[in-house]
């Protein structure tokens, strides 16, 4: 199994930015695909980004493109959230999440591992 721990969310004002960290340990991080999601207060939990295992290409869901922008670093064993012009409707707890799928899932519920979350809240 592997352990995520999200950090780096915060109080920040409509256009700011920031950075998200996800850091694991347990198993050999390259080996899982690796999920951003995202829960508002009184919503569902959303896809945000994600990036593969393989290639390293991410897919975004279309309310954060252009804005928000996943990477990771295998021999730091973290991904990271790059967060920018952010607007008061992307306030939620940030979670980050790895499966061990082949493919780069949107669907939260075929990852295997999660974090408990990083709020961000964002004003206006």
């Amino acid at each position: 199994q592997v352990q995520l721990v999200e950090s780096g969310g915060g109080l920040v004002q409509a256009g700011d930015s920031l950075r998200l960290s996800c850091a694991a340990s347990g198993r050999t991080f390259s080996i899982y695909a690796m999920g951003w999601f995202r829960q508002a207060p009184g919503k569902e939990r959303e896809f945000v980004g994600a990036i593969s295992r393989t290639t390293g290409s991410s897919i975004y869901a279309d309310s954060v493109k252009g804005r928000f922008t996943v990477s990771r670093d295998n021999a730091k064993n973290t991904m990271y959230l790059q967060m920018n012009s952010l607007k008061p409707e992307d306030t939620a707890v940030y979670s980050c999440a790895a499966t061990m799928s082949q493919f780069t899932p949107r669907d939260g519920s075929l990852y295997h591992y999660w974090g408990r979350g990083t709020q961000v809240t964002v004003s206006s």
